[in-house]
């Protein structure tokens, strides 16, 4: 147990009591007295998930330490469910929701009675004679996270009877016998041939494998890691594979082969199985996949548990596809031996390789390459000059360091004529790539906290000559607690005021930071507040102008990265443009800027390309065709971050927060500003709390921010000040049985503000904790969709993203998160779902639970026409994440904008989709939460 107390209807509470208290009605009987004037007491025991999660439990025993009874006679003592406690709690108590058990006894009077009754353990444990005991389904729910904290009551069944008095010890204990639960298989995948390295492909690009008995392979899994010491599961890979009636994708599936492996018994979490299918149809489409059992014996009974199923992975068989062609290299990168592999090079440095046909062919006509670690749309192609000839490549770029396999792939087609591509299976080249050379300039702005006077900002760069950032202008310049990497963190403020006399402030270095002439790139968060002119966030000026420019454009409501042709009065900008205008304000936005030189003195092919929330806006821009007139040039002044030159005068001043600023001397690849993006700190993503309504905390016809600044616990208000969520006219109400919460009548009911709190184009996090009202629930028809908290699109008609529950069937209902993109109409183009794995058990209803949305935005999926994005929705209850079979990714980006509500929303183009129930916090983060992160900050956050 974490907590416990003892609570008396006379008032008196005993928070973490020490010695035996009582339970029960404490007053006068047979001529005894425990008290004159009498009073009742409960007794609450309350057990945070702990070990226990990620559980399967078998059977779970409650016990407490009985130390006194008013007589020898037994009386029944029940053990009740209830809402969770805090210091705060008071008579009668929180809410009763379920039956645990009962028990009639009596102990702790010793010699006093006849046979003796010593002080004794009273256990509780499910009667299978009686259907209202559900102990054992109680703590099952609570260790699959279906709600965070698990309290029970302590109470005498008659509390009008003096003689069921009794004392108990604080030393209750929750005993519970498990099976770890199997999570989802990783390494799924084929082996193609020869090759060892097993590959999953999407239904647009299917595997090629030249052998009709192909191998797959599935790492099996328990559902949460097991700790140190515990056992590591009794687990089996499940294979099935299926083939097309029509050796298309568009063909009907029927299975053709399954297996399990081991074929008997059993192998502990982490075990690498492999089966070898059945002779299959040459020429065939198949699909395949897997998931893990988990099998479990206790009590003279056994069973089994399976997780979700993979994704499926497509292959075909064909045994006169080109082989496996050859791969050599001509450096600097060299293959890994059995025990040495040797880094060379670094992210971005070409490496030049050569492809040939496989000694068996006398066909193949092209090649295709890509590296497995990394992005499959960054597949690159090449023709052979004749047939069966080989093929250089002497711009293989790695994107981050460390080992990779670079897999290429041969054709019997040339690429561009008419025909299908037939690929064949791939060959692999493993080689080390050195680590990425650090940043020449990095600027945290954590130096020093609001009102300190500090006016410079440290360069923690890792290479060349640290130049320190000063802040100038003491009106328009200071820190501010809105730091994007979380709590404790600070960030630069900048002219974020309506006076018009502090509108001059900006920070820069104490000379040139980055050497322009030459191949860089620059990285920012930017938190802007005003888009009335045009707003900096970083510039390298030289005499007349600026070299480059990252900035947003109030003329084209865009962001936008350039370069001047020349240093002179009245250049030509050549511009990078961001795909998306009108981007939200007051929200955090990941900016990247690179000017590739390509490593040689040829400027006609150097490159500018503006990424935003870690993703590529439109093709790189070729400077020399733009502007006949570019030539790179160095500026030579101080590197200025929040304003910008422009014919020899400073101004176009940044309003708002800019943090974590860096620059590399190099051109970034895309892998590397995607891990920029994620702004890790000791190899975790960091994310800031930048919404948190608190219904517990509100009164009256709004639902109050949270008071507190998490970076200043002496604040009296939360930093981004977004403004309470008003309650609608009707439905809504702040009430509660013993805490305050927004109870909704499922009906008319919502609360709701303006939005949107994040750029949804980035990562992102939204967690709420809601009851719902079974009640209420079951008389929606099948399909409602209460929506816990959502945010309008543009044009109101969908939700670009949302929490909610779906009444799937009768008496069935699901958690669900889920991302939609529209246009300008409102028409859908994309959605993106992620759904609970099991539907909600009655445990669920009728008690708080933590229901999490995340979008990862640097995370890759498969779209349906074959390419490589990023995006993916995952959804939590408690600290768990739903592993679903398919992806939830969202292939076009999409941002809210207008109402952010709390109790209903827009689906399907229309509004309402109210929730029956009740809701106590919702709160909103940029950056996107590990597993870890949920648990920690949502299902048991530290106190």
């Amino acid at each position: 147990m974490s907590e416990w107390t003892k609570l008396s209807s006379d008032g008196d509470k005993f928070w973490k009591f020490s010695e035996p208290k009582g339970v029960g009605r404490c007053g006068v009987a047979d001529g005894y007295a425990c008290s004159t004037g009498g009073y009742t007491d409960r007794m609450y025991f309350e057990f945070g998930p702990g070990k226990l999660a990620g559980k399967h439990v078998l059977d779970a025993t409650f016990k407490a330490y009985e130390t006194w009874s008013f007589n020898c006679t037994p009386y029944w003592v029940d053990l009740e469910r209830t809402d969770n406690i805090s210091e705060g709690t008071r008579w009668p108590g929180p809410k009763q929701l379920d039956q645990m058990g009962d028990r009639y006894v009596s102990a702790g009077r010793g010699g006093l009675c006849s046979p003796e009754q010593p002080n004794s353990w009273v256990e509780f444990n499910d009667n299978p004679d009686e259907s209202d005991e559900n102990l054992t389904s109680t703590v099952r729910a609570f260790a699959a996270g279906k709600f965070p904290r698990l309290t029970l009551m302590l109470r005498a069944k008659d509390e009008t009877e003096p003689r069921a008095w009794k004392r108990f010890d604080n030393n209750a204990e929750l005993k519970v016998w498990y099976v770890h639960k199997p999570g989802v298989p990783t390494s799924v995948g084929a082996i193609p041939g020869t090759g060892t390295a097993a590959l999953c492909r999407p239904s647009s690009d299917p595997l090629t494998v030249t052998v009709d008995t192909p191998t797959v392979q599935a790492r099996v899994q328990t559902l949460v890691n097991p700790r140190e010491g515990e056992e590591e599961g009794s687990l089996q890979a499940e294979f099935v594979m299926q083939r097309s009636s029509t050796d298309t994708t568009s063909g009907t599936w029927s299975q053709v082969w399954s297996a399990y492996m081991p074929p008997s018994g059993w192998h502990p979490d982490g075990t690498l199985e492999k089966a070898t299918a059945t002779k299959q149809a040459d020429g065939g489409l198949y699909r395949f996949r897997s998931r893990t059992q988990s099998h479990w014996s206790y009590n003279g009974k056994s069973g089994d548990l399976f997780s979700p199923y993979s994704s499926w992975c497509y292959l075909r068989i064909d045994s006169t596809a080109p082989k496996v062609p050859t791969i050599t290299s001509s450096g600097p990168y060299t293959a890994c031996g059995t025990n040495d592999c040797a880094a060379n090079g670094s992210p971005g440095v070409p490496g030049a390789f050569t492809f040939g046909p496989n000694a068996a062919d006398k066909d193949v006509k092209a090649y295709r390459w890509r590296f497995l670690s990394s992005d499959a749309d960054a597949t690159k192609r090449d023709n052979a000059a004749t047939t069966n000839a080989p093929v250089t490549d002497k711009n293989v770029r790695p994107g981050l360091p460390g080992t990779q396999t670079l897999s290429v792939e041969a054709s019997d087609l040339k690429l561009g004529k008419d025909g299908r591509v037939r690929w064949g299976p791939p060959a692999e080249f493993t080689f080390k790539v050195g680590a990425a050379p650090g940043p020449t300039g990095r600027w945290r702005f954590d130096d020093a906290a609001p009102g300190s006077g500090a006016t410079v900002a440290k360069d923690t760069g890792e290479v060349g000559i640290r130049h320190d950032a000063v802040l100038r202008d003491a009106a328009g310049t200071g820190w501010s607690t809105m730091g994007r990497r979380g709590a404790g963190d600070y960030s630069l403020w900048l002219n974020d005021t309506t006076d018009t006399t502090k509108q001059f402030g900006y920070a820069s270095t104490d000379g040139p930071a980055v050497n322009t002439q030459d191949s860089f790139t620059v990285s920012a968060w930017a938190y802007l507040t005003d888009a009335s002119a045009n707003r900096v966030v970083l510039s390298a000026p030289g005499e007349h102008g600026s070299a480059f420019t990252l900035y947003y454009s109030a003329a084209s409501k865009k962001w936008v990265f350039n370069r001047t042709d020349q240093d002179k009065d009245g250049p030509v900008y050549i511009r990078s443009f961001a795909d998306q205008a009108n981007p939200p304000l007051r929200v955090w936005t990941h900016l990247a800027a690179v000017f590739d030189a390509k490593g040689d003195a040829d400027k006609g092919n150097d490159t500018i390309q503006l990424f935003v929330n870690g993703q590529p806006q439109g093709d790189p821009v070729v400077l020399g065709q733009a502007a006949s007139s570019y030539s790179p040039w160095a500026a030579d002044r101080n590197l200025m971050i929040g304003r910008s030159k422009v014919g020899g005068a400073y101004g176009e001043y940044f309003v708002g927060r800019v943090d974590e600023v860096a620059l590399w001397q190099d051109a970034r690849q895309p892998e590397q500003i995607r891990e920029e993006h994620r702004l890790e700190k000791d190899s975790m993503a960091t994310n800031e709390l930048v919404a948190h309504w608190d219904a517990t905390i509100s009164s009256g016809t709004q639902v109050s921010e949270s008071p507190e600044d998490p970076d200043n616990p002496a604040s009296t208000s939360f930093p981004y000040r977004r403004g309470g969520l008003t309650l609608s006219a009707a439905g809504a109400n702040l009430t509660g049985d013993e805490a305050t919460a927004l109870m909704l009548n499922g009906t008319s009911g919502y609360a709701s503000t303006t939005g949107p709190v994040v750029d949804e184009t980035g990562s992102f996090t939204v967690s709420a904790r809601v009851r719902l009202n079974k009640t209420l629930l079951a008389s929606k028809p099948v399909g409602y969709r209460g929506l816990v908290a959502g945010q309008a699109t543009p044009a109101g008609k969908e939700s670009s993203w949302a929490l909610w529950v779906e009444k799937v069937a009768d008496g069935v209902y699901q958690w669900k998160f889920g991302r939609t993109a529209v246009d300008s109409t409102g028409k859908v183009l994309d959605t993106a779902l992620a759904p609970a794995q099991d539907a909600i058990g009655d445990h669920e209803f009728d008690t708080w639970v933590d229901v999490t949305g995340v979008f990862d935005a640097t995370k890759d999926f498969t779209a349906g026409d074959g390419s490589q994005r990023f995006g993916v929705a995952q959804l939590y209850v408690g600290p768990f994440v739903q592993q679903g079979e398919e992806h939830a990714g969202l292939a076009a980006a999409q941002q809210g904008t207008g109402a952010l509500t709390a109790g209903n929303g827009s689906v399907n183009g229309t509004a309402g989709h109210y929730l029956p129930g009740d809701l106590a916090k919702l709160r909103v983060w940029t950056g996107a939460m590990t597993s870890d992160q949920v648990d920690s900050q949502i299902a048991q956050p530290s106190t």
